[in-house]
């Protein structure tokens, strides 16, 4: 585990390596390096403007998280175990899937107003689809003999769903849960540029629109951060703890 850790950090440091030749190679105002990055990131944090703006796209991408996530899972479940309701579903988990963000986006805040609910609604609207393709394929996955089991031994709904059904989809939840917060990241930021005041996709725009390539990378460094520590400290260990459980369920 170490030793895969330390592979990481060296992909990490080579990413960086490569960035420090390349901005010498070309020039600063193109690409600024590292260190200039760094310097203004660190000016940044102490003035608390970027962890403002950063707790505002944390919270929208909670929360956006938390809607798709919940709805999505309970429509795959549904449709995963409802012939009649996956066909009657299907055509329209297929053009969820297929209506560019960018229309979703634009029509929440034509409908709801430049608001937090239009906002976050964009967001869960778009990626509800995924989660319901990923959920509904691991609810067909079901092993019906284990539920059967269930059912000889008298086992209580609300037993048999936490106890049978729902650990066979952990490893379609996890999967769901991590493709989803890698497209809501990406969305959040976009609805921020879009429509609203503040957020880190909102100061992006503020940077692009003066040319400052320089503040762009900050913030885009600052959020990697981020997403790294979510996945290093959050995702990555409940994905071990289900790779754990797998082998008892066998």
């Amino acid at each position: 585990m170490k030793r895969q850790s330390l592979v990481r950090l060296a992909s990490l440091l080579a990413l960086v390596i490569l960035w420090d030749l390349v901005a010498r190679w070309l020039n600063d105002v193109i690409l600024p390096p590292p260190l200039a990055v760094l310097s203004t990131l660190l000016v940044q944090l102490r003035s608390g403007e970027l962890l403002q703006h950063l707790g505002i796209t944390l919270y929208r991408v909670a929360m956006a998280f938390i809607l798709a996530f919940g709805i999505g899972s309970a429509i795959g479940m549904l449709m995963g175990r409802s012939v009649r309701l996956n066909a009657l579903l299907d055509g329209l988990l297929v053009v969820g899937l297929n209506i560019p963000a960018l229309v979703t986006i634009l029509l929440c805040y034509i409908w709801f107003g430049l608001t937090e609910v239009a906002a976050i609604t964009a967001v869960a609207i778009n990626k509800i689809p995924n989660t319901v393709v990923t959920i509904r394929e691991g609810a067909r996955a079901v092993d019906r003999q284990l539920m059967q089991v269930a059912q000889i031994y008298r086992l209580s709904p609300a037993l048999t769903f936490r106890k049978v059904y729902l650990p066979q989809l952990y490893p379609y939840l996890m999967a769901a849960a991590r493709t989803g917060l890698s497209l809501i990241w990406k969305i959040v930021l976009v609805v921020e540029l879009l429509g609203r005041s503040n957020g880190v996709g909102f100061q992006l725009g503020t940077y692009f629109q003066f040319f400052d390539i320089q503040g762009i990378l900050s913030y885009t460094v600052a959020f990697v951060i981020v997403i790294l520590v979510v996945e290093w400290l959050l995702m990555r260990p409940l994905d071990r703890s289900i790779a754990r459980w797998r082998p008892q369920a066998v």
